[in-house]
């Protein structure tokens, strides 16, 4: 079996991954390690604190370099909300302007190899796979709900998304309490093959993660 090691901000990030991964692959022969945060065995809905700051230190530790020995690929997830926050560093806008999504991408990457390291990198970059939700991983979940130009929104994403799901599944998302249930309710739309190869490319860096995907050929 194919395995992935998970590298994200949270638990409910990891969850709309996997489930975005199930449907791509339409397989169960793949297998999902939570590295960080590391996933509560007792209980699905919980897991260790989380955050962009820890996703960035795991990525220079030696449990990073490690996890290739038991994982095919790692996928790094991170937001771009509070990019330009001290130690992530990386600003929204240059002379030009705002950056698009895939200017501000590819920003986070070179961040990312600066801290995995030069020499390490050159050697696993096959194996590794971004995962760089511009703003949040929120707006990855717009084209579920939406099939008008919101559906391509990188701002205000939880608060577009809570509109539509307090209208659809009666629920709506604590942003200082984000429920991996509702998570995990929601982005099990993505599970269906069909849904995700139709709405993925709506969300700009939606699209990026899914073509980082598809081009390492995978195989299951």
């Amino acid at each position: 079996m194919t395995t992935f090691g998970l590298v994200t901000e949270g638990l409910t990030d990891q969850i709309v991954i996997e489930n975005i991964l199930s449907g791509y692959f339409n397989s169960d022969d793949i297998i999902l390690n939570p590295l960080q945060p590391e996933r509560n065995k007792d209980d699905e809905n919980k897991s260790a604190y989380g955050g962009w700051y820890l996703v960035f230190q795991y990525c220079q530790s030696r449990e990073f370099q490690e996890s290739f020995q038991f994982n095919e690929y790692v996928i790094i997830q991170v937001d771009t909300d509070v990019s330009e926050d001290i130690n992530y560093d990386i600003p929204k806008q240059d002379a030009n302007g705002e950056l698009t999504p895939e200017q501000l991408t590819e920003k986070v990457k070179e961040k990312f190899k600066f801290l995995i390291g030069d020499s390490f990198y050159e050697k696993y970059n096959h194996r590794i796979i971004f995962a760089i939700s511009v703003h949040s991983i929120e707006c990855w979940l717009l084209p579920l709900y939406y099939t008008d130009n919101k559906k391509a929104k990188i701002t205000n994403c939880l608060k577009t998304l809570n509109q539509q799901i307090n209208k659809i599944d009666k629920f709506t998302i604590d942003i200082n309490n984000k429920n991996p249930k509702y998570y995990r309710t929601i982005s099990q739309k993505y599970c269906n093959y069909k849904q995700l190869i139709k709405l993925y490319k709506y969300n700009p860096s939606f699209k990026i993660f899914i073509e980082e995907v598809q081009a390492r050929n995978i195989v299951i």
